[in-house]
């Protein structure tokens, strides 16, 4: 027999580590009831972490249908999981590994939100928090498919952000900056790096994101170490433009035909 969940419910992939495990652990100590996946699954803490591919459309059904089951809702969905290709320009690019990278952070976001947002538009409540980044936001000369695919995420939060207008439901682009992670620390870019995104200011803004806080930012990108829940919240308060936080088409003025 399912039982309702009294605590809020999130599920957040790519939870084994890195900013996944921060937000697991965040979230939880919030007092979310949080159900965390990785590809191999494993544990984290007290957590039991389920294995899913998150690019596989028959185990992301059977894992969400499985925690629906168990709790019987879902509130927030943070998309997590993510990869990048090798740091090469787009001739150089291996590409299996670059379709790859494509695959889980495209792909991935878009079968567990397809999966989650019908529940959430029928009870009239949910939040979808995609993890960004500022490369998603301009074409890159190397690690093209990261940047092909973090562009293609803001597309689907703002068509999730589009489905959800007047119906309850929010999506938000979070980008938290650079934390110290396996993957950061494996990227020629970051070797140099001392300047590091503390991780509890991206757990902070994705609690702010999640129990509604910020509401005004969904369709658009926040950013960790640079945003806060507070400054957000003012922002919002003297007013947003139209395309504030979006990425969008510059036109050349206004007899541009296509702007």
């Amino acid at each position: 027999m399912m039982v309702v969940s009294e605590s809020p419910v999130v599920v957040i992939t790519g939870a084994a580590r890195g900013i996944g495990a921060h937000l697991a652990r965040g979230f939880a100590d919030a007092g979310y009831r949080v159900f965390g996946c990785s590809r191999s699954g494993g544990t984290l803490g007290d957590l039991q972490l389920a294995a899913v591919d998150v690019t596989d459309e028959r185990a992301v059904h059977d894992w969400i249908a499985q925690v629906l089951d168990e709790a019987g809702r879902i509130d927030v969905l943070v998309n997590n999981a993510g990869v990048v290709d090798d740091e090469v320009p787009i001739e150089e690019s291996d590409p299996a590994q670059w379709w790859d990278a494509v695959e889980v952070n495209v792909r991935g976001p878009y079968l567990l939100t397809r999966m989650v947002l019908p529940g959430m538009l029928a009870a009239g409540s949910g939040r979808i928090i995609n993890l960004n980044s500022g490369a998603g936001t301009r074409p890159g000369e190397v690690a093209s498919a990261y940047h092909v695919g973090k562009s293609a995420l803001g597309r689907i939060t703002g068509s999730t952000h589009a489905s959800g207008s007047g119906r309850g439901v929010y999506a938000f682009d979070l980008a938290p900056g650079v934390v110290r992670t396996d993957m950061t620390e494996s990227m020629p870019v970051h070797r140099q790096r001392t300047d590091w995104t503390d991780p509890a200011q991206v757990v902070e803004l994705a609690l702010a994101l999640a129990d509604g806080r910020l509401d005004a930012w969904s369709g658009r990108m926040v950013r960790a170490g640079a945003d806060t829940p507070q400054s957000l919240h003012n922002r919002a308060t003297a007013g947003l433009a139209e395309q504030a936080r979006t990425v969008g088409l510059i036109g050349w003025g206004a007899d541009d035909p296509i702007a």
